[in-house]
């Protein structure tokens, strides 16, 4: 047993009740952004080969994540897409459903709550705040926009949210992750450029498409 043990601490694989390690965390997120897309498309079975050309990740560390949690392919025959998604869920603690709220109402905001790649994920947008006056009470998909000041403590505990998403100008930003901090919430993420200021149990990330590309074409040049 302890060497079954050692050999699932070396691949990076959490022991029971021990948290994935990031390297395996953000493998398995890629994993299922691609199973997710096949499953759209119809595919009912996908080999770690596929899977390996669509994440760049070699397929025998593909099979080598995918084992240390259970027996999920076939030789010959793949991994079944749909119980390959909903294992992963389970392994990442995704399943279910998880609300977010929104903050910012523009082109932006409206993009990301009108886009399909968050309900695919388990993600549903639950409330959206702005601070236009000529946003407010219009309607984004089923979610009636809401003013800043709308009561967002109270919003988070009845709707249960679990992570803000800020699609706001980098002057506003710090102070709407302010608010959320105040009301318990422990996941941000940021579109905008501002560095946030948080306190160490919350989690920001910050998504920018000049580092993302600045990263890839790092890679291309190297």
């Amino acid at each position: 047993m302890a060497d079954v043990i050692d050999e699932i601490e070396a691949a990076g694989l959490p022991v029971e009740g021990e948290r994935l390690s990031l390297g395996v965390a953000a493998r398995l997120s890629r994993y299922l952004q691609v199973l997710t897309q096949a499953r759209k498309m119809g595919r009912e079975t996908i080999s770690s080969q596929e899977l390996s050309e669509y994440t760049h990740i070699n397929p025998t560390q593909i099979r080598r994540d995918l084992s240390g949690f259970g027996k999920f392919g076939k030789r010959g025959v793949g991994y079944n897409v749909d119980s390959l998604v909903a294992e992963i869920r389970k392994i990442l603690r995704t399943a279910g459903q998880h609300n977010i709220a929104l903050f910012g109402a523009g082109h932006l905001g409206q993009a990301i709550a009108s886009s399909a790649i968050f309900a695919d994920h388990g993600f549903q947008v639950v409330a959206v705040f702005d601070v236009d006056e000529e946003k407010v009470g219009t309607e984004i998909g089923d979610v009636v926009v809401r003013p800043l000041d709308g009561g967002l403590a109270k919003v988070v505990a009845e709707e249960e949210v679990v992570v803000g998403v800020l699609a706001v100008p980098a002057a506003a930003a710090q102070e709407v992750a302010d608010r959320l901090v105040e009301a318990g919430v422990k996941i941000i993420f940021n579109y905008s450029e501002q560095l946030l200021q948080v306190p160490p149990e919350v989690t920001v990330h910050t998504s920018s498409p000049a580092v993302d590309l600045l990263y890839a074409l790092y890679f291309y040049l190297a």
